[in-house]
């Protein structure tokens, strides 16, 4: 673990098919551009977006500031984390996690 991954994340995700059916690719990338964390689930809800982001901050520390798309489902989970005040939406503040899945398409 880098001492400096822990200032800035950008959480996204990418809509993927897996054996046809739908999946979404979570990932979060720290302000460098490296992938810290990848989470595949069918839902893009609450729950999913919670547990995405305890398995994160379990291995990586909690972050200075989660920047996210304007995506309900993780202002809920950050508000039940506590982390609400820590999150910024913003129309290309995330464009570093949306670079990071170029590769992947």
């Amino acid at each position: 673990m880098r001492a400096h991954s822990k200032w800035r994340w950008h959480l996204d995700e990418i809509f993927v098919k897996i054996n046809g059916e739908a999946h979404y690719l979570c990932r979060a990338v720290d302000h460098v551009g490296e992938v810290l964390e990848s989470y595949v689930t069918k839902r893009r809800s609450r729950k999913a977006a919670l547990k995405f982001l305890r398995k994160a901050m379990k291995r990586h520390g909690h972050p200075h500031i989660l920047v996210t798309d304007k995506l309900r489902s993780y202002g809920a989970a950050m508000k039940e984390i506590g982390n609400e005040q820590r999150q910024e939406t913003g129309r290309w503040l995330n464009n570093r996690a949306e670079n990071s899945h170029l590769p992947f398409r």
